[in-house]
């Protein structure tokens, strides 16, 4: 797994650079950020449950047709494998804000998802909605734990709906 450092490292060393100003800028964002990204992953980790929780009851109240009779999350079995996977994203999306990097994501998380899920008839729509409800509770708790700027939240929630919303033309 790579982080924001080892990637600029990595992609200067390939083109033989040394920093430039952009490098040098990116550097300094990535530490400037780097209380408010632990923080953060502190808020998320000390709520993390609640937070998976509270994001399926509202996905589930917004669409509640996913755990009628027939719908995807219908059966407890479904309904705790829905929340697992909630729960997975929000921990590889913790990896992600701290490293500030989206590579994690792809090597653990969205490699071969959506196939997977178009298999075993998951709708992604819904999996989507719950993964932008649950950046949204994790932006409010961020926030109200003193961090004022909480728009680098938004990356990993918004990397990942993106590449599960993907679809082959």
């Amino acid at each position: 797994m790579r982080d924001a450092i080892t990637s600029l490292i990595k992609n200067y060393d390939v083109a033989g650079k040394y920093f430039d100003r952009t490098a040098i800028d990116s550097l300094k964002s990535y530490f400037a950020s780097g209380t408010e990204r632990v923080q953060a992953a502190a808020t998320v980790n000390g709520s993390a449950a609640a937070i998976v929780k509270q994001a399926g009851l509202a996905l589930f109240d917004e669409l509640p047709e996913l755990i009628r009779p027939g719908g995807n999350a219908y059966t407890t079995r479904r309904y705790a494998a829905c929340l697992r996977d909630m729960d997975y994203y929000l921990r590889y999306a913790t990896y992600a804000l701290v490293a500030g990097n989206m590579d994690v994501l792809n090597e653990r998380v969205l490699q071969g998802l959506r196939e997977t899920y178009n298999s075993l008839g998951v709708p992604i729509g819904p999996t989507v909605r719950g993964i932008q409800i649950m950046k949204d509770i994790v932006k409010a708790q961020v926030a109200a734990s003193g961090v004022a700027d909480t728009g680098f939240v938004d990356e990993p929630f918004d990397y990942i709906t993106r590449e599960l919303s993907e679809t082959d033309i």
